[in-house]
């Protein structure tokens, strides 16, 4: 059986846009099918088939706006990944997250957080990075964590040189990424980087 992939797992945004899609269409069409049945046996719209296929429409309704922003989510190249992996180290990478706000969406191909840096790619060349910073800024901020620098990369060379400098800072500070999620308590403040999972898609 296969493993279902987890938020900030590569190729999660491409298993939810498949997964939203057939859901939607065995929602919606579960609708549909209940509404004719009924019409066939009764002959009118009026009856409790069309209640209970009207009742289905609210689920059905939030499929189909769930797979409309996944389908309109980025995700992160092949090519990318296999350089990040390259470079990751000991570093925990988050990949394929999608950030909503009122004003934007920020496709980030891949994160990392260490010692008070957030550190992000995207292949979205539309991506402002200066108010994509802004808002990763504000969303762990409001959790808790001051004086953290956020850096949206583009150039998937220079994300991987910080990559670089980022593991030699690990090493020599001794950080595990991930020993830090898995020492989290539920009902505790969120890591910074379990943060970012938060704000997306």
């Amino acid at each position: 059986m296969k493993k279902r992939l987890k938020k900030g797992e590569f190729g999660y945004i491409t298993a939810m846009k498949k997964s939203s899609i057939i859901r939607s269409i065995i929602s919606v069409g579960s609708c549909v099918i209940i509404f004719l049945i009924g019409l066939a046996i009764n002959h009118t719209n009026k009856s409790a088939f069309s209640i209970i296929a009207a009742l289905g429409c609210l689920p059905a309704g939030w499929s189909v706006v769930n797979m409309i922003m996944f389908l309109r989510a980025g995700n992160c190249g092949t090519e990318a990944h296999l350089e990040i992996e390259n470079h990751k180290g000991g570093l925990l990478i988050l990949y394929d997250l999608e950030m909503t706000s009122e004003n934007a969406n920020y496709a980030i191909s891949a994160a990392t957080v260490l010692d008070k840096n957030v550190c992000c790619y995207t292949e979205d060349r539309n991506l402002d990075a200066t108010d994509c910073e802004k808002h990763i800024l504000l969303q762990i901020s409001q959790s808790g964590y001051s004086d953290y620098t956020v850096k949206v990369f583009s150039d998937l060379q220079k994300f991987c040189d910080r990559l670089d400098q980022l593991e030699l800072l690990r090493v020599k500070k001794n950080i595990d990424p991930f020993a830090i999620e898995a020492a989290w308590v539920n009902g505790t403040t969120q890591t910074a980087a379990s943060v970012l999972q938060s704000i997306s898609l």
